[in-house]
């Protein structure tokens, strides 16, 4: 039996997803979609979760799609195979879209290689951040494929259409440093402990937060991005209308007044 493709480890209010199919670059298989969405939901209900960073085992984070798990799904056939594929393709949508959804910050933490499916998993992430040795890639136009797990409803949003066009209609290959420099990254570490250390750090700085506004903010985010402007106004009045009279709040303002650091309890 093929080990469990994640391991989850909690440290204080972070969760660490690891990607644990080093014997296989971490491929991403039919189990590991279905893991990906059943953690990053459990994460979504654990209120002493507040932030998640996903990293990998082994020499890479992620090969990307296992084509030879996954390959037979596309299959020429009638009407009802096309059918059965377009029900796996968004299932598989689907366990990228959980990481998006769940309301706790996500960090990526990516190192060796990132191609194809994981572009698309870092693509749904808050936060991303690398070692100096990574390289990316938009591969699926060079094995004939559109990419279809949200890379291309994503990425646009975050590095630009002019960049973004150039790399999926290309397929190449891109290092951290031109990660770093287009915006898809945040920063780069040199070695992976290195790496580690920064995205607990920022997970930390988000854990210290109060989650209330956390994942408020995150909410608000991704609603103007797909509304636009204006509803985005309007949403974030609503939000905020509801979430202001917290107790939180009220323990930011005591917290001032008494010159201490803060202790947030989501209330």
């Amino acid at each position: 039996m093929e080990e469990h493709p994640f391991k989850v480890e909690q440290e204080g209010f972070i969760a660490w997803l690891f990607l644990n199919r080093p014997e296989k670059r971490n491929s991403m298989n039919m189990r590991f979609f279905e893991g990906l969405r059943q953690h990053l939901e459990e994460f979504d209900r654990n209120e002493e979760i507040r932030a998640v960073i996903i990293r990998a085992e082994g020499k890479s984070f992620t090969a990307g799609t296992d084509l030879f798990e996954l390959g037979p799904l596309v299959q020429s056939g009638d009407a009802h195979s096309r059918e059965e594929l377009k029900i796996n393709i968004r299932r598989l949508q689907e366990a990228i879209g959980a990481v998006e959804r769940c309301r706790k910050p996500v960090i990526a933490a990516a190192h060796g290689h990132c191609i194809g499916g994981g572009v698309d998993l870092l693509s749904a992430c808050d936060i991303r951040m690398a070692t100096r040795d990574t390289i990316f890639a938009i591969r699926e136009t060079k094995v004939a494929v559109i990419a279809d797990l949200g890379t291309f409803q994503r990425l646009p949003h975050i590095i630009g259409h002019g960049i973004f066009r150039e790399l999926a209609l290309t397929g190449r290959d891109f290092t951290a440093e031109e990660a770093m420099n287009m915006g898809f990254i945040t920063h780069i570490c040199e070695t992976r402990e290195e790496l580690y250390a920064q995205a607990r750090r920022t997970a930390s700085e988000i854990a210290a937060c109060s989650p209330i506004s956390v994942q408020g903010a995150k909410e608000v985010i991704l609603y103007s991005r797909d509304h636009g402007i204006q509803a985005g106004l309007e949403y974030v009045a609503q939000k905020n209308a509801a979430a202001l009279l917290s107790e939180d709040l009220v323990e930011a303002v005591k917290s001032f007044m008494e010159k201490r650091i803060p202790v947030f309890r989501g209330r």
